[in-house]
């Protein structure tokens, strides 16, 4: 008997997970919706009735129930990287030239697909089972919404097919139109204010605690890149088609193309026709379809160099400019910034946009009073183009002079875009700019501190700088305006926490000019310490890979000013980690100050193995060939343009072999 019902059920449960694929996937249902009804309430009543056979992947878990309370942070075990963006064809033409500058004269093949607007996502599968969802976040690290994203029929819990063993795939949670009309109807008809837009509605809808409340969103899930070690594919269009294959939503509108002239096809098909989808799109993603060229391309600080994402024109609006306001950022950088007379644009209402500086302002020659036209930059940030129509202003804008906040005369200077005002110390919003920049999530991650605390607690005297936060008692904070007990103890919790933050983020923390997450990590990983990077002269700084003379200039400048070490001083005594942890264990150091630069395909190791194990050995690894390098290790496949420069610079070019025996 009991073999039969869990017999009963898995057949069940097989023709239920069949179903949803044909009906929410391929868009090709096979069954009425009542009958599909009558099969999941058996499956469900046999659950209930025989809970030993309980499966967290039954198609009755979609339904939802689990409350998150607090979503855990997940770091991504690959990062999801952002893509540049281009907004002519001549700017994808570049992109080829700098393609071919590092692979060469050859052929280069393109994958072409439709850049969805909704909430990115990774979903983690383990033989064949959905094991987590992942938010994008920061691109490091993300929150968990796994039981918000299995209420997503689209998303199979159980793969079919041929798959790996484990990997992760990428894609796009959307609300489609039509159902986004449908749950604003559903608000007009009860009196609730209708959501904003399908993009914003999308990602919401992940962080709602109660998945119950997800299952009744139709959310959909578009998968579009797989990625995980050692995988059989050779090339995105293959992926893609064997991701199609193992049962993900895999949009039809991706085509391999064999040329740019390819790409501008299908660019021009979906400018016109992206109106006729039923979903929001607002570009094109072109991608190099070649795995082998894609690992030879290699990333940027923040992208990948081969892809490139092609944004449709933006759509634009029409409203009068109210007035000019100046704001000061942490680092002293003026942005002008446009008051509006409210319009409705892609979505949203729009009432300030971006001026960006000076220049800008004299080449549109706008003054207030002026009818405008304002689009969204990348479809994100609301900017002005040109003047629609003069207003009454006879005299062109006069740029201030003087710092809003301090009255500090600005300076601009030579070669640089914006005014800055000078006065670091004193000016408050740069004080409490660069207070906020130090707890965000990205740099200290203080829990209970956010920056309107910041600036309530500056503006009552409790601190001037950063190392302050780190002196701050419950008794001081409770006179504040809104502190209670509770949240004046997790204030101070939070700040002590936080000394167990890495160094490489207290580095970044710091907001030291030009030094981002990347170039912190590379800073930290190279001299260890804060004391050896203080010590450091412009030319130590320069040898390190990928920093350049800008970067080292800033970081000099920000060590010798005395206040800075000050500060610097007192984070220490208070506990603040400046080293790292422990130096990366070392298997030996035959290779200390050799620079390798890894290119090709290899039989022995995969790239990151080759990688890890030149770091492993004292070694360092380059990001291109310069004359710095010491070794090229070439696989199969190694790019031309790489091969052409190691000649010519005279780097020597060992093969996997090579290495082997310089490590034997």
């Amino acid at each position: 008997m009991s073999q039969a019902v869990y017999q009963q059920i898995k057949e069940l449960r097989e023709q239920i997970d069949l179903h949803n694929y044909e009906y929410y996937t391929l868009d090709r249902p096979t069954i009425s919706d009542f009958e599909f009804d009558q099969k999941l309430k058996k499956l469900q009543e046999l659950e209930d009735q025989y809970p030993e056979y309980f499966d967290e992947n039954s198609p009755t878990q979609r339904v939802g129930g689990a409350i998150t309370k607090n979503f855990e942070t997940v770091v991504h075990e690959h990062r999801m990287y952002s893509l540049e963006n281009s907004y002519s064809k001549e700017d994808l033409v570049e992109w080829e030239n700098r393609i071919q500058r590092i692979l060469g004269d050859v052929p280069i093949e393109y994958v072409c697909e439709l850049k969805y607007d909704g909430a990115s996502i990774s979903i983690t599968y383990e033989n064949g089972k959905l094991v987590r969802a992942v938010t994008r976040g920061d691109g490091f690290q993300g929150d968990e919404v796994t039981a918000n994203v299995k209420t997503i029929r689209s998303v199979p819990l159980l793969l079919k097919g041929n798959y790996p063993e484990k990997f992760d795939i990428r894609g796009e949670i959307i609300l489609p139109f039509a159902g986004f009309e449908k749950m604003n109807q559903a608000l007009i008809d009860i009196g609730e204010e209708p959501y904003s837009n399908p993009r914003n509605t999308a990602s919401g809808s992940l962080k709602l605690q109660d998945s119950a409340e997800v299952a009744k969103r139709p959310l959909d899930c578009l998968l579009y890149y797989v990625i995980g070690e050692r995988l059989p594919f050779e090339t995105q269009f293959e992926s893609l088609e064997a991701a199609r294959s193992f049962g993900f939503k895999v949009p039809k509108e991706a085509r391999l193309v064999k040329n740019l002239d390819g790409v501008f096809e299908y660019i021009n098909y979906w400018d016109t026709h992206r109106h006729d989808l039923p979903y929001e799109t607002d570009g094109v993603v072109v991608k190099v379809n070649n795995f082998n060229h894609q690992q030879e391309l290699g990333y940027t600080a923040k992208s990948p160099r081969w892809a490139m994402a092609y944004k449709f024109k933006s759509e634009q609006a029409t409203s009068r400019l109210l007035s000019i306001a100046y704001q000061v950022g942490r680092t002293g950088a003026i942005t002008p910034v446009a008051n509006l007379e409210p319009v409705q644009l892609a979505g949203t209402i729009v009432k300030r946009a971006s001026l960006h500086n000076a220049d800008q302002i004299a080449k549109l020659d706008i003054r207030v009073g002026d009818e405008v036209f304002v689009e969204k930059g990348g479809e994100i940030i609301p900017k002005i183009i040109s003047v629609a129509k003069r207003g009454n202003e006879k005299f062109p804008t006069l740029y201030i002079t003087h710092c809003p906040e301090c009255n500090t005369e600005l300076i601009r200077k030579e070669g640089e875009a914006q005014h800055y005002c000078p006065n670091f110390y004193g000016c408050p919003p740069q004080i409490i700019g660069r207070i906020e920049h130090f707890i965000s999530r990205k740099a200290m991650d203080i829990e209970g501190l956010g920056g309107e605390t910041v600036a309530l607690l500056y503006k009552n005297g409790l601190i001037e700088n950063y190392a302050d936060l780190y002196t701050l008692k419950v008794e001081q904070i409770l006179p504040l305006e809104r502190m209670a007990q509770k949240s004046a103890e997790n204030l101070v919790s939070g700040v002590e926490n936080s000394k167990l933050i890495p160094f490489e983020r207290v580095l970044f923390a710091l907001g030291i000019r030009y030094v981002g997450e990347t170039v912190a990590k590379k800073l930290a990983k190279h001299y260890q310490n804060i004391d050896a990077l203080q010590q450091a002269s412009f030319m130590d700084l320069v040898m390190v890979d990928e920093i350049g003379e800008r970067i080292a200039q800033s970081v000099i400048d920000f060590f010798a000013n005395q206040k800075n070490q000050q500060i610097i001083e007192r984070l220490k005594s208070y506990g603040v980690r400046f080293e790292l942890d422990e130096a990366p264990e070392k298997l030996s150091d035959k290779l200390v100050g050799k620079i390798f630069v890894v290119s090709g395909v290899f039989a022995k190791f995969s790239r990151d193995e080759l990688k890890k194990a030149i770091e492993d050995n004292g070694g360092k690894v380059g990001s291109s060939i310069s004359a710095k390098t010491n070794f090229v290790v070439a696989g199969d496949n190694m790019g031309p343009a790489k091969l052409e420069k190691a000649t010519k610079l005279g780097v020597p070019i060992i093969s996997e072999d090579d290495f082997v025996g310089m490590l034997a």
